[in-house]
């Protein structure tokens, strides 16, 4: 008989062991694969690959969803509400039982005969709710990251739509720039005619080159800022920054909410940061009940078996072995100890409540801010698309015209082109900043319904659309 005790307990023993090794995750055996690597092989760690698939104009809403999918942060994220999930069985489980065994180098003899071995297990039981209220605080850990997972996702959206606008704004930029080097050659040439027939003095033909050669220096800054804005957005998207991602040609950014009122209401019911500050308070509040449970004992229970021979020093020893049952409880004896732990969970759930409340003011600050930031973009949308926009174009021409008839000078061409070429730069940058702060805003308040939406301006004339001056 001890001899299968000893067997038995070995046997669970090294099965436990065999069980700790297993890998139940394929992310972990990954992982652990690229630090063994790094580690014996750092020259050989691999660099995220080109994404042939993402090379070229694509839509937002595809960048999305594949940062959706491969951004790192959103899968830490998500691992972190696995992590914690897997946690609410083991907070909510009876801890192990304690296996014992007792070897007696010298014999003690009783009336009975001899004891050789002993074996005892005991089980410890919490007070009751106690089980309960672990699980419950480990549930609200969960729900707490899962609320964090939420706020990472719309960060990654908004993060993955500034960088798409700003590499829509660079790309538009480079597009009117080379339009405008373009008619710059052409009003050189104009004014290279009139330098050889005499009408203008030698100054004309060196200020066109001049203003040729500045953009040809702002096309060259637009170019690295392009490549710049290419590995932006490849890192959200977690693949190679030599990938060439590319905008849309055409885009609408979208539009803004009318009413503030349910903009903000919708941010108070639906930000996932509000939300993790809820599930903390919550968790706050399982950790003061757990406080508060732990002035009632915890009972534990166990049984020893004792193995006694039958060469006892009794004539009447019969080698009966013995059987005991044990009970025993903790003492919660420690009063100070259990006060404070109660009245420091008391202080962390007001604190989580108060922040909460800071959070809440500065969401209704931010959603009033973004708004403002985008009605007023907004605005000038319609201002330079219905007035500036035609006005400069207009005031071009006529300047177009009156340069071949010599009543105005090459400079006053030349500034009302740059002009033009600002405001130009002006609206697109107008337009990019719109979908970047309607990003932002979508952020804050959890998502946009996009039935409350209103269009904006139409895209003004293209430059490559503007009367140039002719050739006398």
């Amino acid at each position: 008989m001890r001899y299968t005790v000893h067997f038995l307990s070995l046997f669970l023993l090294l099965n436990g062991c065999k069980s700790a090794q297993q890998i139940h995750d394929p992310g972990y055996a990954q992982v652990s694969q690229a630090v063994h690597q790094a580690a014996y092989s750092p020259t050989q760690e691999t660099v995220n690959p080109v994404a042939a698939d993402l090379e070229g104009p694509h839509s937002v809403e595809e960048y999305i969803q594949y940062a959706l999918s491969q951004n790192p942060d959103i899968q830490a994220a998500r691992k972190r509400v696995e992590a914690n999930a897997y946690q609410v069985p083991v907070a909510s489980s009876l801890q192990d039982p304690n296996l014992g065994m007792t070897f007696y180098p010298e014999q003690v003899q009783t009336a009975a005969g001899p004891q050789e071995f002993a074996l005892n297990i005991s089980q410890k039981f919490p007070a009751r709710g106690k089980l309960n209220a672990q699980g419950e605080l480990a549930e609200s850990q969960t729900n707490e990251t899962r609320a964090q997972l939420a706020a990472v996702e719309l960060a990654t959206v908004a993060k993955v739509k500034r960088a798409y606008y700003e590499l829509y704004f660079i790309q538009q930029t480079i597009n009117v720039t080379e339009a405008d080097k373009q008619l710059l050659v052409e009003i050189r040439d104009v004014a290279n005619v009139r330098y050889k027939t005499g009408k203008v003095s030698q100054q004309d033909l060196l200020r066109a080159e001049l203003e040729i050669s500045n953009v040809e220096n702002e096309l060259i800054r637009l170019e690295q800022k392009l490549v710049s804005g290419q590995a932006k957005l490849a890192r959200l998207l977690h693949i190679s920054p030599q990938t060439k991602l590319l905008a849309l040609e055409h885009i609408k950014p979208g539009s803004l909410p009318a009413d503030l009122d349910w903009l903000q209401r919708q941010a108070i019911a639906s930000r996932p940061e509000l939300h993790a500050q809820l599930a903390t308070l919550e968790k706050d509040r399982q950790a003061l009940n757990l406080a508060r449970l732990a002035y009632k004992p915890d009972v534990t229970l166990g049984a020893t078996w004792i193995d006694v021979g039958s060469t006892g020093v009794s004539p009447v020893a019969n080698g009966n072995d013995s059987f005991l049952i044990t009970a025993g409880i903790n003492l919660p004896v420690y009063r100070k100890k259990l006060d404070s732990a109660v009245r420091s969970a008391e202080a962390k759930a007001v604190s989580t409540a108060r922040t909460y409340d800071s959070l809440k003011d500065e969401t209704l600050e931010e959603v009033a801010d973004l708004f403002a930031q985008a009605k007023s973009q907004q605005d000038l949308l319609t201002l330079f698309s219905e007035d500036i926009l035609p006005k400069a174009r207009q005031t071009l021409e006529v300047s177009s015209q009156a340069y071949n008839t010599g009543e105005v000078d090459f400079l006053q061409l030349v500034d009302n082109w740059r002009e033009l070429l600002r405001f130009e730069v002006s609206y697109l940058r107008l337009e990019a900043s719109l979908g970047q702060s309607l990003a932002e805003l979508e952020r804050v308040i959890g998502g946009i319904d996009t039935q409350a939406l209103q269009p904006i301006p139409a895209a003004p004339e293209a430059l490559d659309n503007l009367p140039l001056p002719v050739e006398p």
